[in-house]
């Protein structure tokens, strides 16, 4: 149960009310973004909350226990706010929302009703519509250490321990020519593959801030596994980090940091779980790995 303070429920309790929606959308990048549907602008928390014509939200389904509940904000796209481009390239992905509802005469009157991430974004023509996921959705993810033959740590991490800021793991490149899908530029290693799994991080240009994943590095070109919102154009910068499959092989050949490692790649595979003894059978209680 919500604790309401004796002014706000005193303008919940008279005929006829002054509230109305506010939506505090803080992303991934650090960017804080306020929205109302009120007709004019509202300020509280050092944060501005701008009118935005035909931004709406939907009711936020709510359950007992530990089901996902969730809801849906839908708008027209505008240059000032919310950016066509920014949608296409993640920004708002997995960003987090809280939902007010405020007395905009006086905002200091006011309550937290919902937080929510947004999940999957549509978009169609001049409008999106952004799913909004309770924070119980977390606890559909998996959460502490998975014994497994590959590594579980992430490039560069503390557990990894791997140091990315030297040549050629991380760099800073130009773009020689570009689609949406794929990025030739001069890359300091020809090894095909090296970048691999890496990713694409843009620092000037139509894209900059974006991300993007590397599906496949051949002969000067990245291929990405997602199309960019538009075509980066040449001389655009942009850091590069090379990739990991997280193998054993690849960790002790390719970045040598092998006491890192984070996985067991001696752990028996299910073939040899579900086997039986035989002749032709390594369970004999000796070393499978001499």
């Amino acid at each position: 149960m919500r604790n309401l303070s004796s002014g706000f429920r005193a303008r919940l309790d008279a005929g006829a009310t002054t509230l109305c929606a506010c939506w505090r959308i803080i992303r991934q990048d650090g960017v804080i973004q306020g929205f109302t549907d009120h007709d004019r602008d509202i300020a509280f928390d050092g944060v501005t909350y701008s009118v935005m014509s035909g931004l709406d939200g939907s009711s936020f389904d709510a359950e007992l226990g530990f089901s996902v509940g969730g809801a849906e904000i839908s708008g027209a796209l505008s240059s000032a706010s919310i950016e066509e481009n920014d949608l296409l390239n993640g920004v708002w992905d997995g960003a987090r929302v809280e939902l007010w509802r405020v007395d905009w005469r006086e905002p200091a009157h006011r309550i937290l009703q919902h937080v929510a991430n947004v999940g999957e974004v549509r978009r169609s023509g001049a409008a999106f519509v952004a799913e909004l996921r309770s924070l119980s959705h977390a606890l559909d993810q998996e959460h502490g250490r998975l014994y497994g033959a590959n590594c579980d740590a992430d490039l560069g991490d503390a557990r990894c321990g791997f140091l990315l800021a030297t040549s050629p793991f991380r760099v800073d490149l130009l773009v020689v020519e570009a689609t949406r899908v794929q990025v030739r530029a001069t890359l300091p290693v020809t090894s095909v593959g090296f970048y691999t799994g890496g990713r694409i991080q843009f620092l000037s240009g139509p894209n900059a801030g974006a991300q993007a994943h590397v599906e496949d590095h051949t002969d000067g070109v990245l291929k990405l596994w997602t199309p960019l919102a538009l075509a980066p154009m040449p001389g655009d910068s942009f850091r590069l980090t090379a990739g990991c499959d997280k193998t054993f092989a690849a960790c002790q050949a390719k970045f040598a940091n092998i006491v890192n490692f984070r996985g067991f790649p001696h752990l028996p595979g299910n073939d040899e779980v579900f086997s039986f003894a035989g002749r032709s059978s390594r369970l004999d209680g000796e070393s499978m790995f001499r």
